[in-house]
């Protein structure tokens, strides 16, 4: 036997039962020795025995159950994108067309003897144009022998249609007292349970943009160094280990490799997370997609375009964006059970009052089964409460992408926190100086000539202090990852490292020799001054803590979740920002794919919740459980992200959590309540009392008790708009 492993793109999946009726037809192949399909992703990864079963085969079978193979990634973006458009399309014309039947039916807007029929044209369009989608999944469905959502819609708003069809062209078929018509009802059983297919299905498409533009950070060209001493520029794919590829400033790296000549800083923020650059020079490692800000470097290619840091980030958000998450989907359960016992009650129904010789009330109870049975409650459980707890949030800054996190965020045990940027502001500011004032003017004068971050936030701190920066600066000299030179009126000015102070033969006076270690064990960023050879003092620098970060780690402690510190910050800076907001686990100076790795080993611990902003977080965002991104974080991030925080409140962290665990609730208490509403009015449609009082639960009392448990249900959702949080 040869064992093969094939991963292929599946288009035209539209709900979870599309995926595992994929996996349970394809294991009963022989020659497939293992399979896995994800409708998160929309991927497929078998085993096969290729000495039997061949990729080919295996791309006919999965077509020949109706979904489609893409060659490659942006097919199947295509695809998709193609696939939610229509699904759009559908929801729209339904709801215009369900709104078009309810105003035909309580206005007199036309006469009377043509309304109905004109109804019943329209009411056709929604069941068979709108609503075929339903009959095809649930034929689907019903081939791999299960019973969801869509069989049950189906069913219910078939019975309710062709029941009031036959009722508006043969109403002599049926006792006067029993010629009513359920158009409306079966139209909008369709429109709500669309609306909940297309709030899932833009939530599961958004959520796979993040990695296209990871793959758009990864540098397209280098410029390749030759033999010759020549350049050129070549596609970063191309590269080979070994070749030399120059890199200016304002460039990305465009390759995994170590610097063979020259020196600069390298912003790393994408990787590491870190707001302040890091200076690199020769025989240091620099990382693909990361910014050279400042210098010229020769780099030696150390890995192929496939194996590099951020192509193994994007093969791991692969993974963990096609993680199975074991989601209780209540109704589809629900429906497992019913839409069988329903049916078979109908059956039963027809054949005991037909058995008994009364075929008009074998017939009457039989229909009258499956319309008081039809799912709008069933239907309207879940989207109508994810509708208010959607809308809810945003009213609180809280964007919620994904309304499966809705069911598991009770279950949360740890949250993990990025620093930069989320507990953070993740800019550079200035804490505090010991420099005198009249030298102000004269550093601000040389820090305005710089783009360095660490320059802007002098510059930023000096400006706040009305300083003015009208000297005039020559020989000015940005030395990467030293600091800055430069003679103001006749004067040499240096601001920098301590390693740039002793390179120039400066000695550093005890007392700011004290302040300079006084700062540095409280992890800030320290730049020394001099003028003419004298040390003059320093700059503290500091990226402070966000509003209500103290207040969030608090919270999260009352409701028993634990608060965890993942950073790519150096470990002095990470332990003192822990123990101000009071975290006790600490994890720092991990690169992504490590990060990757404490969330996985976390999770066998618990669930995870992870809270970040950075590129560098997009990988441990979709591993967690649930996700959560700032509004002023990256696109990347936020596409990544389950919650969006738009305000970039941390106290919505929290709401967000509270918010959550009401709507499940909700939900909980509208699928009970549609099930006693079944386990009631089912048994009375079947005519259960008929021979104790002789009632009889005709369609139209069917049609009003259905009614009564949708607006039941969404009376009760809308409660979630009142929830204090």
């Amino acid at each position: 036997m040869s064992k093969e492993t094939i991963h292929l793109n599946i288009s035209g999946m539209t709900c979870v039962n599309c995926s595992n009726g994929i996996e349970k037809f394809l294991k009963k192949q022989k020659g497939v020795e293992a399979c896995k399909v994800s409708f998160a992703s929309n991927e497929g990864e078998f085993e096969i025995d290729n000495e039997i079963f061949s990729k080919q085969k295996l791309i006919d079978k999965i077509e020949l159950l109706g979904y489609k193979v893409e060659d490659d990634f942006k097919h199947l973006e295509l695809a998709q994108k193609k696939d939610f458009e229509k699904l759009k399309r559908l929801f729209s014309i339904s709801i215009v067309l369900t709104l078009a039947i309810f105003i035909l039916a309580f206005t007199n807007i036309v006469d009377e003897s043509i309304k109905k029929y004109i109804i019943f044209i329209i009411a056709t369009a929604v069941q068979f144009f709108c609503g075929m989608r339903f009959y095809k999944l649930g034929y689907k469905a019903l081939s791999n022998r299960n019973y969801d959502m869509n069989v049950l819609v189906a069913i219910g708003t078939s019975a309710a249609y062709f029941y009031s069809t036959f009722v508006l062209f043969f109403p002599n078929l049926f006792p006067e007292n029993l010629r009513f018509l359920y158009f409306d009802g079966a139209a909008v059983i369709i429109t709500f349970v669309l609306l909940g297919r297309y709030l899932e299905e833009r939530s599961k498409q958004k959520a796979s943009d993040f990695l296209k533009k990871l793959m758009n950070l990864t540098p397209q060209n280098a410029t390749l160094l030759k033999k010759s001493n020549e350049s050129e520029v070549v596609l970063a794919k191309l590269l080979n280990i070994g070749d030399k590829i120059l890199v200016k400033t304002g460039e990305k790296i465009a390759a995994d490799g170590v610097i063979i000549t020259g020196n600069a800083d390298i912003d790393t923020s994408m990787i590491t997370g870190e707001s302040m650059p890091q200076f690199k020079q020769k025989g240091d490692e620099v990382l693909s997609g990361t910014l050279n800000t400042n210098g010229v470097i020769t780099v030696e290619v150390t890995k192929l375009a496939s194996d590099t840091t951020i192509s193994k980030i994007i093969n791991l958000l692969k993974t963990a964006q096609s993680k199975q998450i074991p989601i209780s989907r209540f109704a589809d359960k629900i429906a497992n059970i019913f839409v069988p016992s329903v049916i078979t009650i109908s059956i039963l129904t027809f054949i005991i009052w037909a058995f008994v010789g009364n075929m008009q009330n074998a017939i009457l109870a039989s229909i009258s089964v499956l319309i008081i049975s039809c799912p709008c409650a069933l239907g309207l459980a879940t989207p109508i409460a994810i509708v208010s707890s959607v809308s809810r949030g945003a009213k609180e800054g809280i964007l919620i992408k994904n309304p499966e996190i809705l069911e598991i965020i009770k279950d949360i045990k740890y949250s993990v926190f990025d620093k930069t940027g989320t507990l953070t502001k993740g800019e550079i500011v200035v804490k505090e100086t010991n420099i005198e004032p009249k030298y102000f003017e004269m550093i601000l004068s040389v820090e305005s000539l710089s783009e360095h971050p660490i320059s802007k936030a002098i510059v930023n701190y000096l400006e706040d202090l009305n300083t003015n920066s009208k000297l005039e600066v020559t020989d000015l000299e940005i030395i990467p990852g030293r600091g800055i030179k430069a003679i103001v009126e006749n004067k040499k000015l240096i601001l920098g490292n301590k390693q740039l102070l002793d390179e120039n033969g400066i000695e550093i006076s005890p007392i700011h020799l004290k302040a300079y270690e006084n700062h540095l064990n409280m992890s800030n960023g320290v730049i020394l001054a001099s003028i003419d050879n004298n040390s003059i003092g320093l700059f503290s620098l500091e990226d402070q803590l966000k509003e209500h970060a103290r207040e969030l780690i608090e919270s999260l402690k009352a409701l028993n979740i634990k608060p965890v510190l993942l950073t790519g910050d150096n470990s002095i800076t990470a332990k003192n920002i822990a123990e101000t907001i009071g975290i006790d686990e600490v994890y720092s100076e991990v690169i992504p794919t490590q990060k990757y790795e404490v969330i996985k080993n976390i999770q066998e611990k618990g669930r995870v919740m992870f809270v970040g902003d950075g590129i560098n977080d997009a990988l441990s965002i979709k591993q967690a459980d649930i996700g959560i991104t700032l509004n002023s974080g990256s696109d990347i991030t936020k596409d990544a992200g389950d919650i969006i925080l738009i305000n970039n409140d941390l106290e919505a962290i929290s709401k967000s959590i509270k918010l959550s665990k009401e709507t499940m609730k909700i939900i909980k208490e509208n699928l009970f309540w549609a099930f006693i509403y079944n386990a009631i009015g089912i048994p009375l449609a079947a005519g259960i009392l008929y021979p104790i009082n002789g009632l009889m639960l005709t369609p139209m009392y069917a049609g009003i008790a259905m009614s009564f448990s949708s607006v039941t249900v969404v009376l009760n959702s809308l409660r979630l708009k009142l929830k204090r949080l």
